[in-house]
């Protein structure tokens, strides 16, 4: 169903299109996007690609359109990372809608069933949250980018098509009231990837004997990344035909990797690794490693062989082609 373009995104798109950047010099680094509600996780980065005049670039863990909240965009060699930032666990607050289920689990679905359960209490809300902590199994929802037989989930249903979906396993790691009401409560939830809050808010609904769906969703954290550190659209054209600033709000490409050890090479060791060649190095190391030569520069993500020698597994040499 095609919707109207929401206000948001109307000023974004006129303010974006009338300003194209062009840079002379590669865009690099890690831009975390306070995406605004109403534009999808694609549209978003279109806006900012283009704000940045950047070539390369790719969101890591798209959002709802009804969705705010950390975007984290990658541009030319941080895309290299953005592997490693999809596989991140993600932190979100949630508003449910007690006693209405949609169709799309969302606020912007159509009305499928109302409960004669409108209002909870804390307690009954406790007790269903205590069922959806630590490893849980999940079927994926109808809307939602998914692919059956090369279809979109969310195309088939909206031909009015509903298709078998395997479970999955998802991890949520912490789950918590941030604000009780017993028609409008906020939910915090800390989950690994895959996971899908709609989903959640609607299990957690049919523990309590009702239904509901996602009034408001919000993402604070991808991979550890603090909410102070997003960024606002509006902050980003205001910027617009500042190079300058507008390089100031870029994480480096390594920011993303922070949970890895790391580990700095000699400049012998450091000329081999980047020619894909394994190198020696002392240290009690394991799995994932982040290489740095011996000026501090970020070279690339190796892995421990069982025989201590570090190989490359993605390197991250700037080139034009990253610009």
């Amino acid at each position: 169903m095609q919707k109207a373009m929401s206000p948001n995104e109307s000023t974004v798109r006129q303010d974006a299109s009338s300003r194209p950047e062009k840079r002379s010099s590669p865009v690099n680094g890690i831009l975390l996007l306070d995406k605004p509600s109403g534009i999808t996780s694609n549209r978003a980065l279109q806006l900012v690609k283009r704000i940045y005049g950047a070539r390369k670039a790719g969101h890591t863990g798209s959002l709802d359109p009804l969705a705010t909240g950390m975007l984290p965009i990658c541009f030319g060699q941080a895309t290299k990372a953005s592997h490693w930032l999809l596989d991140a666990d993600k932190v979100y607050e949630a508003e449910a809608a007690i006693g209405v289920r949609t169709d799309t689990g969302d606020a912007e679905g159509e009305s499928v069933e109302v409960s004669p359960v409108r209002q909870i209490t804390r307690e009954l809300l406790e007790g269903a949250l205590d069922a959806h902590r630590g490893s849980i199994q999940q079927v994926p929802p109808m809307y939602s980018a998914l692919k059956k037989d090369g279809k979109r989930l969310y195309q088939l249903a909206r031909e009015g098509k509903e298709v078998e979906r395997v479970a999955r396993t998802v991890q949520i790691y912490a789950l918590e009231v941030l604000r009780f009401d017993p028609v409008r409560p906020v939910l915090r939830v800390r989950c690994s990837k895959g996971t899908y809050i709609r989903t959640l808010v609607e299990t957690i609904a049919a523990k309590m004997g009702t239904v509901a769906h996602i009034a408001a969703l919000r993402r604070l954290s991808v991979a550890g990344f603090a909410e102070d550190q997003m960024v606002s659209m509006r902050d980003l054209e205001l910027l617009a035909g500042d190079p300058a600033g507008l390089t100031r709000l870029l994480l480096p490409v390594d920011a993303g990797l922070v949970s890895m050890p790391s580990a700095v090479l000699t400049n012998e060791e450091a000329h081999y690794f980047c020619h894909g060649h394994p190198v020696g190095h002392l240290g009690a190391l394991e799995g994932l490693v982040r290489i740095y030569d011996h000026r501090s520069a970020f070279l690339g993500v190796g892995e421990v062989l069982p025989d201590g020698r570090i190989t490359p597994r993605r390197l991250f040499i700037e080139s034009a082609a990253d610009s």
